[in-house]
């Protein structure tokens, strides 16, 4: 189908891109896309998302926004507050992109709907803030086919990573955190810069855009780690586990 004339301007700075153009356009346009929590991660990537037009946009999340909510998750705003998350993403991104299809699904993943829900979208989008839900999403999407982009924040750093365990030679989340560890405090507990969770959701967005538009190198097997305090980042090798027994049943 043919790129209409608002879509043309809307989207013109990627279509001038020889290595996007009008058929990359269309690919993102056609997409389906789950994010998995729409907090600190999931604000700057969905709404990058949404701006580039992607399709269809999946919201998972249920939580309400809180005021300590609003210094690092720039997708709700003061008046938002009381709000489910989701219902206030789905706000924000009708006023960004009115074309793309925003899909909510105001709960918490568990066993009982994640292959249900995750079945439907081409990639999973990670940006949940508990070891539980990021080893279900890895096992859904494993079994499922499913790429998954995960995105996790301290204090002052970040790191990143494609997942796409079910490809030979390739690393599952299980390769790098294999058991639930110990002694990791949260947000509310340890404090975060607000602004590392959108550099990091950003960066998370760019890689999900990669990865439909097969561009450029993909992170799968690798881990990039930033760190805001020295302004640097690095990416380091991440092998697959011989001994994982989630991505090598």
């Amino acid at each position: 189908m043919a790129l209409s004339d608002d879509q043309l301007e809307r989207y013109a700075r990627h279509i001038i891109l020889k290595e996007v153009g009008g058929p990359g356009q269309q690919k993102l346009m056609s997409a389906k896309v789950l994010v998995i929590g729409a907090g600190g991660l999931g604000s700057p990537l969905l709404m990058y998302l949404a701006a580039a037009g992607v399709g269809t946009l999946g919201i998972i999340d249920d939580d309400e926004v809180t005021l300590s909510n609003l210094q690092r998750q720039i997708i709700h705003q003061t008046p938002s507050i009381g709000k489910t998350k989701t219902q206030s993403a789905e706000e924000t991104l009708e006023t960004i992109n009115p074309e793309i299809n925003v899909i909510t699904h105001p709960l918490r993943l568990g066993t009982d709907n994640a292959e249900d829900i995750i079945k439907h979208y081409d990639i999973v989008a990670d940006g949940c803030d508990n070891f539980t839900t990021r080893f279900l999403v890895n096992d859904t999407c494993l079994k499922l086919k499913k790429p998954l982009i995960s995105g996790a924040l301290s204090q002052f750093d970040g790191q990143l990573a494609t997942f796409k365990g079910y490809e030979t030679g390739l690393p599952c989340y299980r390769c790098l955190v294999p058991d639930h560890p110990t002694g990791i405090l949260s947000c509310a507990e340890a404090g975060i810069l607000g602004a590392v969770a959108g550099v990091v959701g950003t960066m998370q967005a760019v890689e999900v855009i990669k990865e439909i538009l097969v561009l450029g190198d993909s992170l799968a097997g690798k881990l990039l780690i930033y760190d805001a305090l020295t302004a640097t980042s690095r990416k380091i090798s991440l092998p697959k586990d011989p001994g994982c027994k989630y991505c090598n049943s």
